[in-house]
């Protein structure tokens, strides 16, 4: 039996509502939906398409946090 991978995904939300959700680890691996609910489902499908596209396996990196940060504007 095989080990499930687990995966940190951004999720964000452009300027028409759509939901964005990227996979850090895996370059070049995102999807889309109405909702974060749909976007995951997605993202869920395109990790398994790129995945078996590149015939390899990305480590999954530990998840420590997301921070903002601000950056004054230029003169």
């Amino acid at each position: 039996m095989e080990k499930n991978s687990n995966y940190t995904v951004i999720i964000e939300r452009d300027e028409d509502g759509i939901y964005v959700a990227k996979v850090p680890d895996i370059p070049g691996c995102y999807s889309q939906g109405k909702t974060v609910e749909e976007a995951v489902k997605r993202v869920k499908e395109a990790i398994q398409v790129c995945l078996e596209a590149e015939d390899m396996l990305y480590e999954p990196m530990e998840f420590v946090g997301i921070q903002q940060v601000e950056v004054p504007a230029e003169a």
